[in-house]
């Protein structure tokens, strides 16, 4: 399995791992970070880290996109990013074996969330991400995070959700003495950062765990509102964990945020984090995208919010009105436990993948 951009602790990663080795696969990774923080009982390889410099990070990904597919020794290649996708194609028509794509989103509605990408490196990510797109429909199995994931053809096309499993996840618990939020994730300004610890600021009773790594974008801003904000000594922020560490933290939690904004990539989209939430037996607060929005009325575990007073107006009334909030922690753990018992599309991606092995093995 090859990514130049997720962590070895991925949580999506993980799960994946996990059900590969589970119908009897050997598996190797390369990717970023700490490989003891990688999958138990795969080979951790990680690469080099990132230069300093937006520029020198991108040649150095550049470059690992071409020679790790080329250089991979498993029987199946799965890239679970896009830039590795035309060196993966060309390893197949060199006879090395077939391969994966595993597209995790929208990619090119994401670079509209990137404010790197514009004028001729933007231009030039675009056109990656097309390429990789067409690429990926040609893969020998092509995995989506969600039925809007493109391409919507392929030679084979499977639906794998980010549905957490059980594995990272702390057990649905009691609350803790203090009215505390948390949020687990990707830590940049389209993810609700601002609007997060603007919430905050206007709830007084409550804190907030920021969970994950913070972008480049947004580091500088982060750390000024954490020396001049009346509300900063209520907010921690823990940096990158891996997943059962960054989980842990949700115990005794009281809700979990996810306060996304409205870009074309996150508009048709579920954010796993709010799976996770409900998984834990926290209610999520979130904004008005529409799967999300659903998402919350069919569980009845959450609410909706257009803006941080919204947030802090919902935090505030969970914090006076203790039996509505157990009743949606209820209704959290109930919504859960019904989609937990449906069958693991991990397990279905797994098989397809042992298939994948087994011909090729026979062909020689």
């Amino acid at each position: 399995m090859l990514s130049t951009a997720h962590d070895v602790a991925d949580g999506r990663l993980l799960r994946l791992v996990d059900a590969l080795r589970q119908v009897g696969l050997s598996v190797e990774v390369v990717g970023r970070g700490d490989a003891a923080d990688g999958p138990t009982g795969a080979v951790v390889r990680t690469l080099p880290r990132r230069h300093t410099g937006r520029v020198a990070g991108l040649v150095a990904r550049a470059s690992a996109a071409v020679s790790r597919p080329l250089s991979a020794r498993g029987v199946v290649l799965i890239t679970l990013t896009p830039d590795p996708l035309p060196a993966a194609e060309l390893r197949r028509m060199l006879g090395r074996g077939p391969y994966v794509a595993d597209c995790q989103e929208d990619y090119l509605a994401l670079l509209a969330d990137r404010t790197w990408a514009t004028g001729i490196a933007g231009q030039a990510a675009r056109g990656l991400a097309r390429v990789a797109r067409a690429v990926a429909a040609r893969a020998d199995l092509t995995v989506v995070a969600d039925d809007h994931v493109p391409p919507n053809t392929a030679r084979r096309r499977l639906v794998v959700r980010n549905l957490p499993s059980a594995g990272y996840l702390p057990e649905p618990g009691h609350m803790g003495p203090t009215p505390r939020a948390i949020y687990i994730g990707d830590v940049r300004r389209s993810r609700g950062l601002q609007t997060m610890v603007a919430a905050i600021e206007a709830a007084p009773n409550w804190r907030l765990d920021i969970v994950g790594p913070v972008s480049q974008d947004d580091a500088s801003w982060l750390d000024h509102w954490r020396s001049t904000s009346a509300a900063a000594d209520r907010v921690t922020v823990h940096g990158r964990r891996p997943p059962r560490e960054a989980w842990a933290l949700a115990t005794g939690a009281w809700v979990g945020l996810a306060l996304l904004e409205s870009t074309p990539a996150f508009v048709a989209a579920v954010p796993s984090k709010v799976y996770e939430y409900l998984a834990c037996g926290l209610p999520a607060v979130v904004t008005p995208l529409p799967r999300a929005a659903a998402l919350i009325a069919e569980s009845g575990a959450g609410a909706v919010v257009r803006d941080a007073a919204e947030a802090a107006r919902v935090l505030e009334a969970y914090a006076a009105e203790p039996l509505r909030l157990a009743a949606e922690r209820e209704a959290a753990r109930a919504w859960w436990s019904k989609l937990a018992d449906e069958p693991s599309a991990y397990d279905e991606m797994a098989h397809e993948v042992r298939r994948l092995v087994d011909e090729r093995r026979a062909t020689g």
